[in-house]
């Protein structure tokens, strides 16, 4: 018997989860390949030293908005229009020194970039460290018209959501999306269109529950603080965290404080814990990697679950975040983010319990100005409830993104996609009686 679970929106930046019974079988359509000249590149970002792959760092194409990011194996793919193939490759990562290339040293595949951690001097780091981590975190927050994008844009960006039990694959759902990114200096809210998008969902694996992911990429977008700072720091809970100096690094070759914050200890509503990275020149914030205190399970539980079988226990154990932002002739902007969400569903009189984690990320991968201002209409607007899994048509089209960038998928789940393309060829194949090659 398929059971339903509902995890509710929560007021915060958390947004809902949900677990749903489950009445369809995924179909696959093709999608039309975009037709424009580029090339493209792929290969690895690693440690010069210890040659282990880094994760998420940022490649970007020097005089231009297109950039990329490696996946959890340091690995990258880039599609370079035929214009941009004379330009230079900027790759950095946070604590290494930047490294800047020409595109034609690159082959097509295979390549490995090597980065070398930047050393500082102890005199560096300790050069005119503020002694107020709180004061320094709140004047950030207060110069983002100064050092953030200050007028309208249209970004796009690629959009990936996963879901799986304990380690195993089980649906997975991209998506290229424009954002009509409205100033750092505005209160209005950032509008998204869905371009294109595709899903594959293997239901063997779930048993007897069926989960979506609500929200799709307004989970990563609400995760830019600078933009909604009030989902994490308003002017009044700010003063429930406790602040200090954790060390100091650089990304882009610059002097950045590392602030580490923690709800303070009489505060009981969950909160958050972690590093902000803050630029120590002009005050910015260039990225910041937190968690949700889900330490109360009862109260965790009663934030995310609405609706529940009679016979389980749901409850969250992980919800972590991860925002960067990027920088391009004075002005930052926000680049990457990533949300994991982790539960356990406690069935009765079942020895073992069901471990699921979802994870979703989403990089800007092209932005350009918009010049005229101009708005979505309401009905190219996606929703901020949306679940993008029921909008998304399937793995069909190894085409599909044509000169789009995307974040290069994991081995596990290039497997899981395949896997699901023979399944899904199979029941067209037996539907219509005919061959596919």
């Amino acid at each position: 018997m398929i059971q339903n679970l509902t995890i509710p929106l929560n007021k915060s930046m958390i947004r809902s989860l949900i677990l749903s019974a489950l009445f369809v079988v995924t179909l696959c359509t093709t999608a039309t390949a975009q037709d424009v000249d580029y090339k493209e590149y792929s290969g690895e970002v690693l440690d010069d030293k210890t040659k282990k792959p880094l994760v998420f760092a940022t490649l970007t194409l020097e005089g231009s908005n297109v950039s990329t990011i490696t996946n959890t194996e340091g690995e990258f793919s880039l599609k370079v229009p035929q214009p941009n193939l004379g330009e230079n490759l900027v790759v950095s990562f946070l604590g290494y020194s930047t490294k800047t290339m020409p595109i034609a040293q690159l082959s097509s595949n295979n390549n490995k970039i090597l980065m070398s951690e930047s050393v500082m001097e102890l005199s560096e780091v300790n050069l005119s460290v503020p002694k107020n981590a709180e004061a320094l975190v709140r004047e950030t927050l207060k110069k983002r018209g100064d050092n953030y994008i200050d007028r309208p844009t249209v970004m796009t960006a690629f959009y990936r959501e996963t879901i799986k039990k304990r380690r195993k694959n089980v649906s997975l759902s991209e998506a290229v999306v424009n954002i009509y990114k409205a100033p750092y200096t505005s209160n209005k809210t950032d509008a998204v269109k869905l371009y294109k998008a595709r899903k594959s969902t293997d239901y063997s694996k779930l048993d007897t529950v069926a989960l979506k992911l609500q929200g799709g990429p307004f989970n990563t977008l609400f995760v830019d603080m600078v933009k909604y700072p009030d989902y994490i720091f308003t002017d009044e809970s700010i003063g429930y965290y406790n602040f200090s100096f954790d060390g100091s690094t650089r990304v882009n070759d610059k002097l950045i404080y590392v602030v580490k914050f923690d709800q303070k200890p009489e505060i009981l509503d969950p909160l958050f814990t972690g590093k902000l990275y803050i630029d120590a020149e002009k005050k910015i914030l260039t990225s910041a990697i937190y968690s949700l205190n889900i330490t109360n399970r009862d109260l965790a539980s009663r934030m995310f679950v609405r609706k529940k079988p009679r016979n389980a226990d749901v409850w969250p154990t992980e919800v972590a975040y991860r925002v960067d932002y990027r920088e391009k002739d004075g002005k930052w902007y926000y680049g990457y983010s990533n949300v994991l969400l982790e539960f356990k569903v406690d069935w009765d009189k079942r020895l073992f319990n069901s471990v699921y984690s979802m994870n979703c990320e989403m990089a800007v991968t092209d932005w350009e100005e918009n010049v005229t201002n101009s708005n979505l209409k309401s009905k190219d607007r996606m929703k901020s409830d949306i679940i993008l899994s029921d909008e998304a048509i399937g793995f069909a089209d190894p085409d599909f993104w044509g000169a789009y960038n995307i974040i290069e998928p994991e081995k596990s789940i290039e497997s899981a996609i395949r896997k699901i393309q023979r399944q899904l060829r199979r029941a067209k194949d037996d539907n219509s009686g005919t061959s596919i090659p």
